[in-house]
């Protein structure tokens, strides 16, 4: 049983800890074997993905350290099947170090679910187990993985140039507010808010048509920005002529804009 303060994983390391490598490998227990059915349980290559690498725990626990553990996971495997001729002891160890060396960048998780997918996906071993099989089984599993990486870069990417081209439409959304929010920041005192205004929407329409290009369009409503900007002069203040003129001459440059004219 395991301790009701140890998790699967702690336990199954004490367990290699206590022992040597030698006996390690001559034969697995039962309470060895269910510690790592219940580390198998509902695990993933993404779990194992996220897991520890080799390289990691060796460098934290020691290689010897690693080797052995990879030793109880390859004796309680090779032991839950029903098969006459098994690798022995040394053929064991020296997988072991082989697997620590070759899958350094990968999980112990990884060669664990590898030996559980091998073992539930009804494989043949007619009666008879070997190092070069296992090995097999390990890359096969390895094999499966970077497909299984590759695929999900790929909808990473997909996911990516969707969630653009949404931003995308936001953006064209946004643009008739934008414009409105703009039309909103002119002074309403202003002498030329009313042409502004008009102008802008003008703008609005004419890119919606397509009459003019999207870069047209965000330097008049650049230049509609600016012409709100103005000194204080509150002592000024059109005459009745000048404001005709004014008037007369906004009219003829919104004629100009819808009708596409320049001069």
């Amino acid at each position: 049983m395991v301790p009701a303060n140890q998790t699967p994983e702690s336990h199954l390391l004490a367990t290699a800890a206590a022992a040597t490598t030698s006996a390690l490998a001559a034969a697995s227990t039962a309470e060895t074997r269910a510690m790592l059915a219940d580390i198998g349980i509902g695990l993933t290559k993404a779990q194992a993905l996220a897991a520890p690498k080799i390289f990691q725990l060796a460098h934290h626990l020691g290689e010897r350290a690693v080797v052995k553990l990879l030793v109880v996971i390859l004796r309680a495997f090779v032991d839950s099947l029903r098969v006459k001729e098994k690798p022995d002891a040394a053929d064991l160890i020296a997988l072991a170090d082989d697997l620590a060396r070759t899958y350094s960048h990968d999980s112990i998780k990884d060669i664990i679910l590898a030996l559980k997918e091998a073992r539930t996906s009804g494989h043949n071993f007619y009666q008879a187990l070997d190092v070069g099989t296992l090995y097999k089984l390990i890359a096969a599993y390895f094999e499966q993985k970077a497909c299984f990486l590759e695929n999900r870069h790929l909808d990473q990417k997909a996911t990516g140039a969707s969630q653009q081209a949404q931003a995308v439409q936001l953006l064209d959304d946004a643009a008739p507010r934008l414009l409105a929010h703009v039309a909103q920041q002119i002074p309403a005192d202003h002498p030329n808010a009313e042409h502004l205004r008009q102008k802008l929407t003008i703008t609005n329409q004419r890119a919606r048509r397509g009459l003019i290009t999207p870069a047209q369009a965000q330097q008049q409503r650049a230049e509609a920005r600016a012409a709100t900007q103005r000194q204080t002069r509150p002592d000024w203040k059109a005459g009745p002529e000048a404001q005709k003129r004014m008037d007369k001459r906004h009219r003829e440059e919104n004629n100009r804009l819808m009708n596409g004219n320049h001069d």
